[in-house]
């Protein structure tokens, strides 16, 4: 965390006026990020370079492949900079500052248990649930890429697991505790361990066939593209729209794989509770399919472009504020670094939209949605018309639900309840939240949330 100086009490400083336009004069200091934005830069960086080299050279003939060396690329371009810029494995967070080293073969060959025993887990479940089935042309990629991945990783994972070991000031940690169970040494298992453990490693499975999936589909996409026929304003915002969630997918899945402790971008915790869980996972499929599609579909049948077709200058404004939104929800995945993931806790992020907003990437989202399905415009009836604006809103809502959950969670960091007070004084909505209503969401805390009451400043 940064020390700043306060500044000396004048009279000037004490004044309310002086006070609205110093961010210190409060008293509230923005902490340190997580992670670094060049670093998140160099992975953006990377990314472009990867995608240049695919586009020139395309080494394999496998798509999952291809994904799989664009993900390296975004790698290199955020854990070099890490590694030997920021040495981010010296932060107290890593827990890796134990010094001389102290490793063991015992504890190494536990954890190696506990390694494999979670890939067993995870392959278990995938095995009994038939959406994960191999024939399923969209996992298909996935499945190529563990044919390679998997056996790679167990070969890396007992030499790697003996060298942070050695390192760690608290070697009985969630893994150990895992494999200690697998070999039935269960005198001093700590179950809440374990159980933060699982939830660790249901969380990656969950996600990282699913982002993977995406972004092998959108890479095929971008294959298939002819950049030299995009000449028009439409065809440039229908690119630019896929080509940015291109990147969100890719730094997402990237986030997912890159979850180790010497750089400093594993799990703290997993989120603990149902509704946590829930509000985050409905959001994707398979159980959006269904909840998305016949629960709370929104859509009309009027589109954006179909309602300003007439309209040219409003067409390009009205493209471009969507754009504008889905660039701000990518910049919160991005700015993560190798640090992005639902549901856990990496590291708090105080930079880039986080600078602005404690949710920019829902809340983003929330408006790009009725820009791209203007539900409020008038098609069959005006009761159609209420009933899709108040479907928005309750999808909305979730993602309220989701935002909520994830401050309770957080706020167990110190860290995080100091950068929800800095946010309350200096974000860009606090001015919006002294409106009653929007005022009490705002502050709306929910049982087991450590985050103090909002000023409303």
């Amino acid at each position: 965390m940064k020390n700043r100086r306060k500044p000396p009490v004048t009279p000037a400083t004490k004044s309310p006026a002086n006070a609205a336009r110093d961010p210190a004069a409060d008293g509230l200091s923005r902490p340190e990020s997580a992670t670094h934005p060049l670093v998140a830069l160099g992975g953006l960086v990377a990314f472009f370079a990867g995608i240049a080299a695919l586009s020139q050279i395309r080494p394999f003939q496998t798509v999952a492949y291809d994904a799989l060396t664009l993900i390296l690329f975004v790698a290199l371009g955020v854990f070099v900079p890490d590694m030997l810029w920021r040495r981010v494995w010296r932060n107290p967070s890593a827990g890796l500052m134990r010094s001389p080293p102290d490793p063991s073969w015992d504890r190494t060959i536990t954890k190696f248990a506990g390694f494999a025993g979670s890939l067993g887990f995870i392959a278990f479940l995938y095995w009994l649930f038939p959406e994960y089935s191999t024939k399923s042309p969209f996992y298909q990629h996935f499945w190529a890429l563990l044919r390679v991945a998997i056996p790679a990783v167990l070969v890396i994972a007992l030499p790697y697991i003996y060298l942070v070991d050695g390192r760690m000031q608290n070697p009985r940690d969630g893994l150990w505790q895992f494999g200690r169970v697998l070999t039935f040494q269960w005198g001093d298992v700590d179950g809440r361990a374990v159980g933060q453990h699982l939830l660790g490693w249901l969380i990656k499975g969950f996600f990282l066939p699913l982002m993977f999936g995406y972004m092998c589909a959108d890479l095929v996409r971008l294959y298939q593209y002819d950049l030299g026929k995009i000449v028009t304003f439409r065809e440039f915002y229908e690119f630019l729209y896929y080509f940015l969630f291109f990147v969100d997918v890719s730094f997402g899945t990237m986030g997912y794989i890159m979850s180790l402790k010497l750089t400093d971008t594993h799990i703290r915790s997993s989120e603990p509770t149902m509704l946590g869980w829930v509000v985050a996972i409905v959001c994707y499929e398979p159980f959006w399919n269904l909840v998305g599609r016949q629960y709370l579909h929104y859509g009309g049948s009027v589109s954006w472009t179909g309602w300003l077709a007439g309209e040219p200058l409003l067409q390009v404004l009205w493209g471009s504020s969507i754009l504008l939104l889905t660039g701000v929800y990518v910049w919160a995945t991005v700015i993560f670094g190798g640090r992005f993931s639902n549901l856990t806790h990496r590291g708090i992020i105080t930079s880039g939209p986080f600078r602005y907003t404690k949710h920019p990437a829902y809340i983003s989202k929330s408006l790009t949605w009725w820009l791209v399905s203007v539900p409020f415009v008038i098609d069959e009836s005006l009761s159609t018309t209420l009933r899709h604006c108040v479907l928005l809103l309750m999808v909305n809502g979730i993602y309220y639900l989701r935002a909520k959950t994830e401050e309770r969670h957080l706020s167990r960091d110190p860290v995080y309840i100091e950068y929800s007070r800095w946010i309350d004084s200096h974000g860009i909505f606090r001015r919006i939240a002294r409106v009653p209503l929007i005022g009490r969401l705002a502050r709306l805390q929910l049982p087991g949330s450590q985050l103090p009451g909002s000023t409303g400043r």
